[in-house]
């Protein structure tokens, strides 16, 4: 049996990882600050094994990763706060930890480390010039996944915004198609294109690559999954209407112009604001190196997607 130990199962991407994983007879371990906060919340028929742990504690990462083959490392800090003083020292101790079990690294990656003015296309040789604090953070997560190498094994799976069941924290949960739905708000520009990943999808894609034989894989694999590629701004727009059954459903513009004039106050304008430029410059991630390695890359119908999401 393939065991895991799961950081952040409590979010979108790890959710939708520990969900499929324990479908596909996985061992799951999940750490999180409150299991029976997080048991309570569950909603899939087999459970993990919820452990009290917090991804600071390297001692109780350690521990909690004994026996191992696979550690995603899916934590964030909430509401996009304290990246400068949390993110790094967490994936450090994700690190010791893999070392201590021969484990693999998972690591769900983001267009953040990306200037989108430079690149509209990415893939694995695209060269990584963030143009905010958040990106070069996640810059320098992947430096150290590459540095750790071989030693320590793992793969960086990069995509869009997500959406689909379990994302309440995303751009589609709370704003395109925040609950009660009676509008739209588009945080996007008109004719700019922007990338989207739904969650199963992206969870079965990664599942996929952990069934590769493991020469199959670079020692630190970077990896892009295309998702759904939304050419003009408004496909995603269409597909709640059409997935909500309101053709008439009114669209809003998301208020950036109430968020800059917020954002040197602090808080969540300005580090909504850094995030900006991935809505008024269209970016869209190549799978090749990905489809080479699984053949297909899982896809979803949009219009099945988005109805799972709302319903979500």
């Amino acid at each position: 049996m393939k065991q895991a130990l799961v950081l952040g199962a409590t979010g979108g991407i790890g959710g939708a990882v520990v969900r499929l994983m324990l479908a596909r007879g996985w061992q799951v371990t999940a750490l999180v600050r409150d299991p029976k906060r997080a048991a309570t919340t569950w909603d899939a028929p087999v459970v993990p094994d919820w452990r009290a742990g917090n991804a600071m504690d390297q001692e109780g990462v350690v521990r909690a990763a004994e026996g191992t083959d696979v550690i995603v490392h899916a934590v964030n800090p909430p509401g996009y706060r304290g990246w400068d003083r949390l993110v790094l020292p967490m994936l450090d101790n994700t690190l010791a930890a893999a070392r201590g079990a021969g484990a693999r690294i998972v690591l769900p990656g983001t267009v953040y480390n990306y200037d989108p003015a430079l690149a509209p296309v990415i893939d694995e040789t695209t060269p990584q010039h963030p143009r905010g604090r958040k990106g070069a953070i996640r810059v320098e997560m992947e430096r150290r996944l590459a540095e750790a190498a071989p030693e320590v094994r793992s793969v960086v799976v990069r995509a869009g915004d997500f959406f689909g069941p379990g994302a309440g924290q995303s751009w589609f949960a709370q704003a395109l198609a925040k609950p009660p739905l009676d509008r739209i708000v588009n945080p996007g520009t008109s004719g700019v294109g922007h990338a989207w990943a739904y969650l199963p999808d992206l969870a079965e894609a990664i599942l996929r690559l952990l069934d590769l034989p493991p020469d199959r894989l670079l020692p630190c694999e970077r990896l892009q999954f295309p998702g759904y590629y939304d050419a003009d701004g408004g496909g995603m727009v269409a597909a709640v209407r059409r997935a909500s059954g309101r053709p008439d459903l009114p669209e809003r513009r998301f208020p950036w112009k109430l968020m800059r004039g917020l954002a040197p106050f602090g808080g969540f304008p300005r580090e909504v604001m850094e995030v900006r430029p991935f809505w008024t410059h269209a970016m869209r991630l190549n799978g090749n190196r990905l489809t080479e390695l699984l053949g297909d890359v899982p896809c979803t119908s949009l219009d099945a997607a988005v109805t799972a999401a709302l319903r979500s």
